[in-house]
């Protein structure tokens, strides 16, 4: 039997705790920051571990012996350096080393490309802090990887969606958005297509290899919203022009409109066992109402 750590149990891990359940020969175990999270995962995981990474962590705390981590904490809200990933790391020193990481990074460390299909080997330039962040996060686990001789996988993700993921609150806000001509290239994952990445690529990529991750159908983010509003039957958002946005769109959602890049996933289709089940947003959205 494996061992397996789910090393941040939101959104996306608490969906691969449920695949990973169903699956006999695997033992997991969840690495949560908060006593309530842990509640969640009671069926689903062998054993639960809460550990807030934001604070210096005690020497005796033992992680579970894991041959392979599944590493999805984001890093902090603010600041250009993720300083929970190198807590976590150490944490490994002290117990057991992992045979590989999967580390759950951002296609946002590209920064904007005016609208060029972007592969792997596209330089990174990530503008905003969330991105730089993300992107230091690459960085310090490939340098601790190579130092203790532990196999990386790293996935550049796009904007997860699905059930419960989707932007109904702000639809029903009735906040405005931006002509279609002005919206930028974005692109999307369904979450249980990127819970089956994260497995295969665990099982089957090479060491140190880089994946986007998205659908390969990218559109843009008022074409997103408008046809989640049509599928659930909300009015559709109110269309400004981008020079009036600054004063009426967040400074997150503003942030997102000045970046523009279309994802190749050819790579990651090319790992074996990924085939996707919402190659497209037609197909995604109805699985996720």
């Amino acid at each position: 039997m494996s061992s397996v750590m789910i090393a941040g149990c939101g959104y996306v891990g608490q969906r691969l705790a449920q695949r990973l359940q169903a699956d006999d020969d695997v033992a997991a175990h969840a690495l949560v920051s908060r006593p309530v999270s842990a509640q969640r995962l009671q069926e689903e995981c062998s054993s639960i571990t809460a550990v807030d990474l934001d604070r210096p962590i005690s020497a005796a705390l033992a992680l579970p012996m894991a041959t392979q981590i599944y590493y999805f904490i984001p890093p902090p809200g603010a600041g250009r350096h993720d300083s929970r990933l190198p807590r976590f790391l150490r944490l490994l020193e002290q117990a057991h080393l992992p045979q590989r990481i999967l580390l759950i990074s951002t296609s946002g460390v590209y920064g904007d490309c005016k609208g060029e299909l972007v592969d792997e080997t596209w330089p990174v330039a990530p503008v905003v802090e969330r991105a730089q962040r993300r992107r230091d996060a690459e960085q310090q686990l490939q340098h601790w990887a190579q130092v203790h001789d532990v196999e990386t996988v790293i996935l550049r993700v796009a904007g997860i969606y699905g059930p419960g993921r989707l932007p109904l609150a702000r639809l029903r806000r009735r906040l405005p958005m931006v002509a279609e001509a002005d919206a930028p290239w974005t692109n999307r994952i369904h979450v249980d297509d990127l819970v089956t990445v994260c497995r295969q690529a665990m099982a089957h990529a090479p060491s140190g290899e880089i994946y986007n991750v998205s659908d390969g159908n990218p559109g843009n983010m008022t074409d997103y919203f408008n046809r989640v509003a049509d599928a659930v039957g909300l009015p559709r958002p109110t269309l400004i022009d981008l020079a009036d946005a600054d004063g009426q769109l967040s400074a997150g959602m503003m942030s997102y409109l000045r970046e523009s890049r279309r994802l190749d996933n050819r790579k990651m289709l090319s790992i074996p066992g990924v085939v996707l089940r919402y190659p497209n947003l037609t197909a995604g959205l109805k699985a996720s109402l």
